[in-house]
């Protein structure tokens, strides 16, 4: 068999994967199961990665990366910077919406998929950041900045989930609306 076929073959069994992974976690998951449901072999499974462990990395890694190259083709970089921000925030809700609240607890209880949703948590609320800080009409950009950022890392924690019921889709929609709304002027001078 060619290569590519074989590169062709473990990319489509890596997208049955993350589909599989966002709907159900993957903590429970066991490699025959994952097999059978695939119609492969798990030394198939095997040959994509020598572990569960690090085919979950792979495929966590995956998703984040792809979700990462989605949300930043849907900012339209010619866009004012608000509304950048708004574009950049509500793709990353779109992104996230297939996850499912079983795969945010498994993200919080395997360390190695739960660094990388970490990382890539500092990454999107650093990019937010440098959109509010060009934009920064009539409000401290800094703290607003600051503000994203220390809401996106709750989202991620948990916390809003927790203190609102909100998901993690929901959670960055909300706080898409909050930041543009802030961003328009339309606020009380706290002075």
């Amino acid at each position: 068999m060619a290569t590519a076929e074989i590169s062709g073959r473990t990319a489509t069994l890596r997208d049955a994967i993350v589909e599989i992974v966002l709907a159900e976690g993957f903590i429970g998951m066991q490699m025959s199961d994952l097999a059978s449901r695939l119609n492969c072999s798990k030394s198939t499974l095997y040959a994509i990665a020598p572990s569960k462990e690090q085919l979950l990395v792979s495929v966590v890694r995956t998703f984040f990366r792809r979700a990462t190259e989605r949300v930043e083709d849907a900012v339209d970089p010619s866009a004012p910077a608000s509304d950048r921000i708004g574009a950049y925030l509500n793709a990353v809700a779109r992104e996230l919406a297939p996850a499912s609240p079983t795969f945010f607890r498994d993200l919080d209880r395997f360390a190695p998929a739960g660094d990388i949703y970490r990382q890539n948590t500092e990454i999107a609320a650093a990019r937010v950041q440098e959109l509010v800080l060009e934009a920064s009409p009539g409000i401290d950009p800094t703290f607003l900045g600051a503000v994203a950022r220390l809401m996106m890392e709750s989202i991620h924690r948990g916390d809003i989930s927790r203190a609102t019921g909100l998901d993690d889709s929901a959670a960055y929609r909300a706080l898409a609306g909050l930041i543009l709304a802030g961003l328009s002027g339309n606020h009380p001078d706290p002075s």
